[in-house]
């Protein structure tokens, strides 16, 4: 079994609903405090093992340099990792243009010529973040490195997890499983059809099946449900697993009332700001 060496950050969309701002830069390169989205995205896919790095674009976006090596100014801060300062360090990354916006199968369409084998794939307005780690700043998340060892055990399609409340269960695909292989799933449910409140949060491992797969789950027969397609064939194989990520806190860049959550959620549970967070919050609540 061939390992697991590439990863797709897939990162097309234009982010409408975080306009203005989306507009002017990615929203993967907003910060979550203090770091970029993009930048723990990169920390996560190395830390599974990932020696190429592939990312998805639209025509509009431009990343500019926010891939340039920034290490020469890095002695500034001395306590912060020099990684943070240079993310392309140690991997190769390759950037590639979804020219239509036509979902995320064929988001992977266009940069599954220059894949090799089986593949990591994170969604880009998608954070991960362990919340037990005693360095949640600038550690790394594990749930990609979780995934990638599961696949290790079976060479089969990988999904994350994440319970999700119920009042959001039908915003997200949702899943049911016997052991770890997943035997339902339902596309954004309601409540009373849901099969579970597990969601798929926006990490997968995929086999090297993938692009003969997607050719024949084409996005003229399945719309932006390509993928879903893809896994529903695998899971009536039997040879669809789940990783239920707990101990995790899932952050999503995909609303303006969104990412301001994430990012109180975040400095509370920054060992440098907590104190001063908290007092500041429960001052401007009692006013």
């Amino acid at each position: 079994m061939q390992p697991v060496r590439d990863a797709l950050i897939v990162a097309g969309g234009l982010g409408t609903r975080m306009f203005p701002v989306s507009a002017i830069q990615p929203k993967e390169t907003l910060p979550l405090v203090d770091i970029p989205l993009l930048t723990h995205l990169v920390m996560e896919a190395k830390s599974a093992g990932i020696t190429r790095l592939h990312i998805i674009l639209s025509p509009r976006k431009n990343l500019g340099d926010f891939l340039a090596d920034r290490s020469d100014i890095a002695g500034m801060r001395p306590e912060l990792d020099v990684a943070l300062f240079d993310i392309g360090r140690d991997i190769e990354i390759l950037t590639h243009i979804q020219h239509e916006a036509k979902g995320v199968g064929n988001a992977l369409q266009c940069a599954l010529h220059a894949v090799k084998g089986p593949m990591l794939i994170l969604l880009g307005d998608n954070v991960l973040m362990d919340v037990h780690s005693p360095t949640t700043a600038y550690a790394p998340s594990s749930a990609s490195r979780r995934l990638v060892e599961q696949f290790n055990l079976h060479g089969q399609a990988t999904v994350g997890l994440m319970e999700v409340p119920e009042n959001q269960v039908s915003h997200y695909g949702i899943v049911s499983m016997e052991g770890d292989k997943i035997t339902n799933m339902v596309e954004k449910p309601p409540l009373s059809q849901a099969p579970s409140r597990m969601a798929m949060c926006g990490r997968y491992v995929f086999p090297d099946t993938t692009q003969v797969l997607l050719e024949k789950y084409s996005y003229e027969q399945c719309g932006d449900l390509q993928t879903i397609a893809l896994q529903e064939h695998w899971m009536k194989e039997g040879a669809l697993h789940g990783v239920l990520l707990d101990g995790m806190q899932w952050y999503d860049s995909g609303s303006p009332l969104l990412w301001l959550q994430a990012q109180v959620d975040h400095a509370l549970r920054r060992p440098e700001y907590e104190e001063s967070m908290r007092q500041w919050l429960q001052e401007r609540l009692s006013d």
